[in-house]
């Protein structure tokens, strides 16, 4: 993100593609050839090939996670939405622990790792003989699997924490009531889905609610300072951004977004800068 200066954003909050879902094979394919080659040669006789692409996807977005390392302040926060993947891949069925691997490769980085919280869809609900989430053999042990029906907000700092001055009249503008915090300060979300009456290529934005991005960006950050959302998508951060009285710098690479994005921003600009950079 050579458009970003060293120390220059406050907040990231981002939903990227999902590693191993298959919505998203398409546009992992496009970021990496390897990923593509690999997924040609899957045929169920090297065990290795799934793994090999599950560690590409996520070596891939890793370079987004170095680039906010760079760009974040000191104290700066880093929020990633992100579910983990079932799958069945050489006709085996697994687990593939997206949040996780997100974990240690930021930490790598030299992130440190705070507490996550854990958003529970509601609208996700098991069902019987594979007419939704639920996956296994009716109401006979052992063969069942566990819904997912949690998504991880994972959150990072950069150094120590974010300091401000005495009395700093920005930060007091910002607070957020009794409630508010009771609220937002507990581990566990419930909150409906986004119900998207849009075509795939829209679904494909991994959109989450605005509620999500109102909390964390109000959480996380103050009045005046600089949101990044490097996953734009449908541009949820970038309105509630611009919403809450904070600047927005946001990257794309569906250009096709780029409607959806403006009309969704354009109505009430309040912010003194919004970025969308298309790559």
């Amino acid at each position: 993100m050579p458009e970003v200066d060293d120390c220059s954003v406050h907040l990231m909050l981002t939903s990227p593609p999902y590693p191993m879902v298959q919505m998203w094979d398409a546009q992992f394919c496009k970021m990496d050839e390897k990923i593509a080659q690999l997924w040609q040669k899957l045929s169920g006789t090297d065990d290795d090939d799934d793994e090999q692409i599950y560690t590409l996807m996520h070596e891939n977005l890793a370079k987004t996670w170095q680039e906010t390392f760079r760009v974040l302040v000191e104290g700066g926060i880093a929020a990633i939405n992100i579910g983990d993947a079932t799958r069945r891949l050489d006709n085996k069925f697994q687990l593939f622990p997206n949040h996780n691997r997100i974990i240690e490769i930021c930490e790598k980085i030299g992130f440190t790792t705070l507490p996550y919280i854990l958003w529970k869809k509601p609208t996700t609900k098991p069902h019987y003989k594979g007419k939704g989430a639920f996956l296994g053999s009716g109401f006979l042990p052992p063969n069942a699997y566990v819904t997912l029906d949690c998504e991880f907000i994972l959150l990072f700092r950069k150094g120590d924490l974010r300091k401000f001055p005495c009395n700093d009249h920005m930060r007091y503008e910002s607070k957020f009531t009794k409630t508010q915090r009771d609220e937002w300060f507990s581990q566990i979300w419930t909150l409906n889905g986004i119900r998207q009456k849009v075509s795939e290529f829209e679904r494909r934005t991994a959109a989450y609610p605005d509620e999500i991005a109102e909390r964390l960006i109000k959480m996380f950050s103050i009045k005046g300072d600089t949101i990044l959302d490097p996953f734009l998508g449908s541009g949820t951060t970038m309105k509630t951004a611009n919403n809450a009285q904070r600047n927005c710098i946001g990257y794309e690479i569906e250009e096709d977004l780029l409607t959806i994005i403006q009309k969704s921003i354009n109505k009430n600009i309040k912010s003194p800068t919004i970025h969308i950079i298309t790559r």
